[in-house]
């Protein structure tokens, strides 16, 4: 089979509190009748990265850009308030960083981008600001932090 071309390393968080679960992010995605998964990997609090998804398969984590895409979140972007925030932790940020690192060095001309950084820029000014914003997944700025 031929390698995936890809262009661009979406990062998200799972839009659940720090303690849901794998299994229970699988078990959403099930009740949403997905076949796919919505991430290739998912980092979970304590910084360990589990596969969900071979890079070869598209995920549904990003609707109209999947087919050139891999998919990377955090367990966690909900804080006790129930609101958006970054929850992760300091072994989330390290095995993301790490994560998204070599997905791009594998993928030369690959770009990271967070899921809210492809909002539509409504006032045009070549930048995305917060109140463009669809969601605020992954609750960070990727292309600054990473």
């Amino acid at each position: 089979m031929t390698k995936r071309k890809i262009t661009r390393v979406f990062v998200h968080c799972t839009g659940t509190r720090p303690s849901a679960s794998v299994e229970g992010i699988r078990r959403g995605w099930q009740a949403l009748g997905w076949h796919a998964p919505g991430y290739h990997f998912l980092v979970d609090r304590w910084g360990v990265v589990h596969t969900l998804l071979d890079m070869e398969q598209v995920a549904n984590g990003v609707r109209g850009h999947n087919s050139h895409s891999v998919h990377v979140a955090y367990i966690g972007g909900i804080g006790d308030d129930g609101r958006p925030a970054d929850t992760r932790t300091q072994a989330q940020r390290v095995s993301l960083r790490s994560t998204v690192r070599i997905l791009l060095k594998d993928n030369p001309g690959a770009v990271a981008l967070g899921h809210r950084d492809i909002s539509p820029d409504r006032n045009r000014n070549g930048i995305v600001d917060p109140w463009e914003r669809i969601k605020e997944c992954p609750c960070f700025d990727v292309k600054t932090e990473l």
